[in-house]
């Protein structure tokens, strides 16, 4: 028996499987699901539904298992489901020795949504700053006719003297 097939191994490996915080996906060829792990349920919501037999575009709403395998097995991807509210890096790889595929899914929504709001308060404090650049302007404009006015009077009154 090698060291894969020890029945310590096996319970360790599948403790490591539902308790990861990332989520496991296995499909066959076909992308029919043939395991999946409770942080996958989480993160694609599916927490009480019969998923083993069903293709997996249908929870994760992309066909990156099947670009994966017409690419020779391997893929990294990064995508959004924004009916779901979240978004994930997965990697995709085949088990070897089998005609199964892993994706591992980590949930990366928390990042996007930071990264969207740093855009959204770049853009808020851009805006702000043209404001006051405007309002700087128009004070400056203010201030040189006044200028211009009063410089004229001067001369005038000068000329008059």
């Amino acid at each position: 028996m090698n060291n894969s097939e020890d029945p310590k191994n096996a319970a360790r490996d599948r403790a490591i499987l539902m308790q990861t915080p990332n989520g496991v996906l296995l499909v066959d060829k076909e992308t029919k699901i043939q395991f999946v792990n409770p942080a996958f349920r989480q993160m694609f919501q599916c927490p009480n539904e019969d998923l083993l037999g069903q293709p997996a575009a249908k929870f994760i709403h992309s066909d990156c298992f099947e670009r994966a395998i017409a690419a020779g097995g391997r893929l990294m991807v990064k995508e959004s489901i924004p009916e779901h509210n979240v978004s994930f890096r997965a990697g995709i790889f085949p088990i070897e020795g089998e005609d199964l595929f892993c994706g591992i899914f980590i949930d990366i929504s928390d990042e996007e949504e930071a990264r969207k709001h740093y855009r959204e308060l770049r853009a808020h404090t851009l805006q702000r700053a043209q404001e006051v650049i405007s309002r700087q302007m128009k004070t400056a404009q203010e201030i040189a006719r006044l200028l211009g006015e009063t410089t004229a009077e001067t001369k005038v009154l000068l000329v008059k003297l």
